[in-house]
């Protein structure tokens, strides 16, 4: 009997001990299953949580050629649009100016040229991360005041000394391109200034201090009636072509890079396109 009593207390033990397994392992699968979404609802989106921090914020530099002006000006207040918490801020001036002042230790993130002779050598001096894109090209084009005063029909006509020809400096892209057209031609310009920048150049024959300027065929277009323009076919002769890379010394790469994924995009290539520049 003393046997039947210790055996009952035994099952009644056992059973208490199963118990209470159950519902501690009942307990642990309510844990398990807290994280789970709802019914109806989807778990987080990794890819998007990586997007949103990857995504680009901050504020980078862009050394450009004065020719870009216009086009980057808008580029840049597109690409901020396009990307809230960005700041593209804009340095324009000749190119070979602009080489100079990198070289000197000025602050930029990006550079864009208006030709591969001045990106080159910033790249040969290591100051250039990654290669350089080609983004444009562009041919010169003969300004004039608004009506044509000096009647400025065709290239040969600038050789005219009486004729006040205004042309850019030869280290300057639009200089080095009047060059290759004058050796091209047989035709010297005796040019009464050059000039360190194209809108320099602009800006002289806009005001009537000059008869006629050689610049790009897009500066002419954006300076709409402010200048007439003359093109000629010997332009094909020097056609520049326009590279972008980020900088060595940018401190925000990401955003250096994604700023010429934007201009060689397909929205920045419209915004050229419009501008009047050819393809690269």
């Amino acid at each position: 009997m003393t046997r039947t009593k210790a055996s009952g207390r035994s099952i009644r033990n056992l059973s208490a001990l199963v118990l209470a397994a159950a519902v501690v392992t009942g307990a642990a699968a309510c844990a398990g299953t807290s994280a789970e979404p709802a019914a109806g609802t989807s778990a987080p989106d990794a890819s998007a949580s990586a997007t949103a921090t990857t995504a680009p914020a901050g504020t980078i530099t862009v050394f450009a050629a004065a020719s870009l002006k216009a086009t980057f000006t808008k580029l840049g207040t597109d690409f901020e649009a396009a990307n809230p918490g960005t700041t593209v801020t804009f340095s324009f001036a000749g190119s070979s100016d602009l080489v100079t002042q990198i070289t000197g230790g000025a602050p930029a993130d990006v550079f864009a040229s208006a030709d591969t002779k001045n990106m080159t050598k910033l790249t040969a001096a290591t100051l250039v991360s990654g290669t350089p894109v080609d983004f444009a090209t562009n041919i010169l084009e003969i300004a004039t005041p608004p009506g044509n005063p000096a009647g400025v029909k065709s290239f040969q006509d600038l050789a005219n000394p009486d004729i006040t020809t205004v042309i850019c400096a030869p280290a300057v892209p639009c200089g080095a391109a009047t060059v290759t057209v004058e050796q091209a031609t047989g035709v010297t310009i005796p040019a009464v200034s050059e000039e360190s920048a194209v809108t320099d150049v602009l800006g002289k024959v806009s005001s009537g201090e000059a008869d006629a300027g050689l610049v790009y065929a897009t500066d002419v277009q954006g300076a709409g009636s402010t200048v007439e323009g003359v093109p000629f076919a010997e332009s094909s002769a020097a056609v520049n072509t326009y590279p972008i890379a980020a900088l060595s010394a940018t401190k925000s790469p990401g955003l250096a890079q994604a700023f010429i994924d934007y201009v060689t995009g397909a929205d920045g290539q419209a915004v050229l396109t419009t501008a009047g520049f050819g393809k690269p």
